[in-house]
């Protein structure tokens, strides 16, 4: 009995192990694939390390979080400590009183704390920054500190530093030679949570920080929204570093005791080194590197010591063209990321200042309205001429007067052809969201402005509809499909899924389809006769902007051949510069063979998304009925 006892126990003690270290042995492994699949190897590459080190944005943030945590863990280490031991010989009821309060950031959701300490931030008037996500990590660090603490300190005799005291030592002798060598087991384990915990941390620090600084959690956030293995890179080098880390921790111990025992002199000089935890040395190396960071990445020209503020979405430029533009002009970029036109908005009206941002086709209207955006000096912008015609002079800004197209392309249908023929998806369009032959078999993207759309063409009515009524048909269309085909509703994880062949249909962007037909030869996009979105991202310059010249110089060079084919190459979504558009469509080695590159131009059918606030409000209110529904399958 007991031998099964034991066998069962190791079975499931490396249950698990292997639960615990497979995801980490896959990023690890995936981190030197060739391709930018997250799920099929293609082969051994040290491309996504090199990316690495030339993404200034990731480095940026690397060095970010390094200096939040080792700054957050120093002072809530001192604080936390400080507090517990005055906590220690406080009475009975503010123990209890400061212990639940203690408790209460612990136990509270992150989310609640992040946006509490959001809004005192914004009543303060308190510009968020580095100084705000500092303080906000030692805030949330501090709790756990003391929670270490604490135990440590309770099973001390509570007269030993009175005893001290007595014997000749001053209170602080009393604390720092007495207590202090006492807990210290406790102090290094809070010190090692609050540490963790910084660099873990994510949902606070996006809510706390803001022009342009960023920790390396929210950069992978933002890269997941896209395909991007240097997710997996910036993961491998943080994993040895752990890894190292620990191995200097448990082996030098071993080593200090085998040299003690054979050398009593040595002993006792090994015995001082060991009062420097670590940790300390390691931190202490961490701050020199970032310290010499601004002196490695100097750069002189013309805008030296000018910072160009840009709110783009996330992944949608490569990151060695910042780089570059950096190097040519002297001037720092600090790069914001958005998710949505919306969110962008809010920032805006709120009065966040950028001085480049790249909206969609509806919102530059809504922003044209509102009187959000300058106008464009036409002086400084001589390659207009240079912009793909198909792109030029769209409703939403006819004479390009205040943008300028930086990616564009249409809304399709992406699918397997081993799957679905090509005589089905063109004869059905997108009702063949509604054949029951592929129930399980279909993305919709999460996005109630592309799938009302999709369910308006599929009805004949125009996407721009004014109809209420035409608007609940569509409605009850998507119904329909969900009940038809049980569709899994989800974002940018559609492109990696598609690419793998998980699924036989989808909804998808032309750029996202590029991606996937180029990963997957079996995939094809169609664009079905009833017409689609053709939509346009563009540069434009708020009405805020603090440096105007500087950002005509940024839309400039984003605009020209070199980098309009280096950004294309690394999203996949169409060049708006005419000469590099023909390049990268016709080249083998970039999107010569995928058709969905190529957006459908001069089609009667396919339109431009029109801003409509009250028409918006209704299709967001029934797609999230729809998506209940979804879930609900």
């Amino acid at each position: 009995m007991k031998k099964d006892k034991r066998i069962f126990g190791k079975f499931i003690f490396s249950s698990a192990m292997i639960f615990f270290y497979l995801p980490i042995l896959y990023v690890v492994i995936f981190s030197f694939n060739s391709s930018k699949s997250l799920t099929s190897f293609s082969g051994f590459s040290l491309e996504w390390y090199k990316r690495i080190s030339e993404s200034s944005e990731m480095m940026v943030a690397l060095y970010t979080t390094i200096a939040v945590a080792v700054i957050a863990t120093i002072v809530s280490t001192f604080i936390g400590t400080i507090s517990a031991i005055g906590l220690f010989k406080s009475n009975k009821l503010i123990k209890r009183l400061i212990g639940q309060i203690n408790d209460l950031p612990i136990m509270n959701p992150e989310i609640v704390t992040a946006i509490g300490l959001m809004l005192l931030f914004i009543t303060f008037k308190v510009e968020r920054g580095l100084l705000t996500m500092l303080l906000a990590h030692i805030s949330f660090c501090i709790p756990y500190v003391i929670l270490s603490v604490m135990p440590k300190i309770k099973s001390l005799d509570e007269n030993l530093a009175e005893a001290a005291m007595d014997l000749g030592a001053t209170p602080w002798q009393a604390l720092y030679k007495v207590i202090v060598p006492q807990i210290k087991p406790g102090i290094i384990a809070g010190a090692l949570i609050a540490f963790t915990m910084s660099v873990d941390d994510f949902v606070i620090s996006y809510f706390v920080s803001g022009r342009g600084v960023k920790n390396l959690s929210m950069v992978v956030y933002t890269m997941s929204k896209r395909i991007n293995p240097s997710i997996n890179a910036i993961s491998t080098l943080i994993i040895v570093a752990i890894t190292i880390v620990l191995i200097v921790i448990n082996v030098a111990p071993v080593i200090r005791r085998k040299i003690d025992s054979s050398n009593a002199k040595e002993k006792h000089f090994l015995a001082k080194k060991s009062k420097a935890p670590t940790i300390m040395v390691v931190a202490g190396a961490l701050l020199l590197f970032i310290f010499s960071f601004n002196f490695f990445f100097a750069s002189g020209g013309k805008y030296e010591g000018k910072t160009l503020h840009v709110y783009n979405w996330g992944e949608y430029t490569d990151p060695e063209t910042i780089a570059e533009f950096e190097r040519e002009t002297g001037a720092k970029v600090v790069l914001d990321n958005f998710d949505s036109n919306e969110q962008m908005y809010i920032k805006l009206a709120n009065g966040e200042s950028y001085d480049v941002i790249f909206p969609s086709d509806y919102m530059i209207e809504r922003l044209i309205q509102e009187d959000m955006i300058q106008k464009l000096d036409k002086s400084k912008l001589d390659f207009l001429d240079d912009i793909y015609p198909g792109v030029r002079n769209l409703d939403y800004d006819p004479n390009n007067e205040y943008s300028v197209p930086y990616f564009w392309g249409t809304v399709g249908i992406l699918y397997d052809t081993e799957k679905v023929s090509e005589e089905e998806v063109a004869e059905q369009g997108f009702d063949i969201f509604r054949n029951p032959k592929y129930k399980g078999e279909t993305y919709l993207y999460d996005s109630e402005r592309d799938s009302f759309m999709m369910a308006l063409k599929a009805l004949g009515y125009s996407m721009n509809t004014q109809s209420e009524e035409e608007l609940n048909e569509a409605y009850n269309w998507l119904l329909d499909a969900v009940e038809t085909t049980e569709p899994e509703i989800v974002t940018d994880e559609i492109i990696d899924n598609m690419a793998q062949g998980r699924k036989a249909l989808a909804i998808m962007y032309s750029g996202d389809a590029a991606f996937a037909m180029s990963e997957n030869e079996s995939m094809a996009f169609h664009l079905p006769n009833s017409g689609t979105n053709l939509w346009s991202d563009a540069m434009v310059i708020p009405k805020n902007a603090k440096e105007v010249e500087l950002a005509h110089e940024f839309i400039r060079f984003n605009s020209s051949y070199e980098t309009t084919i280096k950004n294309s190459n690394f999203v996949g979504y169409t060049a708006s510069n005419e000469e590099a558009f023909d390049f990268l469509r016709t080249d083998k080695e970039y999107f010569g063979e995928i058709d969905a590159y190529t957006p459908r131009v001069g089609y009667e059918k396919d339109e431009i998304f029109h801003y409509d606030e009250e028409m918006r409000k209704i299709m967001a209110n029934l797609w999230s009925k729809v998506k209940i529904l979804a879930t609900s399958k």
